[in-house]
């Protein structure tokens, strides 16, 4: 299903939506207007990169794990290549995913599916039981070259 999403539906409607952007105000500007999202999607995504940073940055300086921060840089790097790609559709979702309350609705979306779980540092990981995997300890021998060397005969 996101196969088809992602290379048949999408495109599809990319051209519809110039068709009809292109007969209201003419080829050259939905052509300027496609490049002028783009430069300000750019400018967007780098802003708000750099934000997403400095709050990463901050949150492990305090010793707390930027989960938040993680989720929304992953969205600014799926804005970016959206705004980046041309087309309307994938601009106004782009756009969409750099606004800070839609991304922190999508999180509690994703959350509260319950498909994702985040385990911090010090918590119990539920582990899977594979009877063919035996736990041990190993340590590296290395024999000291002296005692080689005078077990071997002299010639």
């Amino acid at each position: 299903m996101p196969f088809l999403i992602i290379f048949v539906i999408i495109p599809l409607l990319e051209v519809f939506a110039f068709i009809q952007v292109g007969d209201e105000i003419g080829v050259f500007k939905t052509l300027l207007l496609c490049v002028l999202t783009a430069m300000i999607g750019g400018m967007l995504v780098r802003q708000q990169g750099l934000e997403t940073l400095v709050k990463a940055q901050n949150n492990f300086r305090s010793g707390q794990i930027p989960l938040d921060a993680l989720f929304d840089g992953f969205c600014i790097v799926i804005a970016g290549a959206m705004l980046l790609t041309p087309g309307f559709v994938t601009d106004t979702m782009g756009f969409l995913l750099l606004i800070p309350p839609f991304r922190k609705f999508v999180r509690e979306k994703i959350a509260a599916s319950g498909k994702f779980k985040v385990y911090g540092a010090g918590t119990e990981q539920p582990r899977a039981h594979d009877s063919d995997v035996i736990e041990g300890d190993y340590e590296t021998v290395v024999e000291d070259h002296e005692k080689l060397d005078k077990s071997k005969p002299d010639r």
